[in-house]
């Protein structure tokens, strides 16, 4: 189970994101200063307790309308093997020492526990809690497993970024989020199974929406 440290990280996440959301092409803010705050995410544990797993709801407010993306991020305790593109950055965590961060789509460990998810292996846990199921974190699987074990490189679009099996099965991360219309969530049209979870928005509203479509 998850274990949170009440800690300090230099420099902080929203440090380390406000200087790399802007290289993203989801991303539709204000490059020169991002204006992020935390919404809600989730975590999910590696089973092997050396990889941190973490998603992020970050609200942008440099946007006319503040705009919520989801990030996906693994914690190293040492560099990840051909993953520099997808560093964030270092920074120093106040018990764990220094910690590599990435965008965890291309970290195989977190593609690995979501499509665990996906299939009822893995139980999402708590952003901020120690040892707390998430109960808002929902997950449906309508096809036939297993799911595929390996996934390609991930392809970024505007608005989603898409890891592709080779027998064509797409995990889809959903990088602009957006508030469903009612709850519990339906599933999306055509997808073979989703994750959803919950987030806040500026006013204080607590909303679901999807995070990832499985197609």
């Amino acid at each position: 189970m998850s274990v949170i440290h009440r800690t300090t990280l230099q420099p902080t996440k929203l440090e380390l994101l406000a200087s790399w959301l802007p290289s993203r092409p989801w991303y539709r803010g204000d490059t020169a200063q991002p204006k992020l705050t935390r919404a809600g995410g989730f975590r999910l544990d590696d089973p092997e307790g050396e990889v941190g797993i973490e998603f992020m709801v970050v609200e942008d407010a440099s946007t006319a309308e503040p705009t919520t993306h989801l990030v996906p991020l693994t914690y190293r305790g040492a560099p990840l093997d051909g993953a520099e593109h997808a560093l964030l950055g270092t920074a120093e965590h106040g018990v764990l020492g220094r910690r590599w961060i990435y965008d965890g789509c291309h970290d195989p460990v977190l593609v690995a526990q979501v499509t665990a998810l996906l299939e009822g292996r893995a139980q999402p846990q708590a952003q901020s809690i120690s040892n707390t199921p998430d109960h808002e974190v929902t997950r449906s699987f309508t096809g036939t497993g297993p799911l595929p074990a390996a996934f390609a490189a991930p392809v970024d679009t505007a608005e989603h970024t898409d890891l592709t099996a080779s027998d064509g099965t797409v995990l889809r991360v959903l990088r602009i989020l957006t508030p469903a219309a009612e709850h519990p969530v339906p599933a999306p049209t055509d997808a073979t199974g989703h994750i959803t979870g919950a987030w806040d928005l500026p006013d204080g509203t607590r909303v679901h929406g999807v995070f990832f479509e499985l197609r």
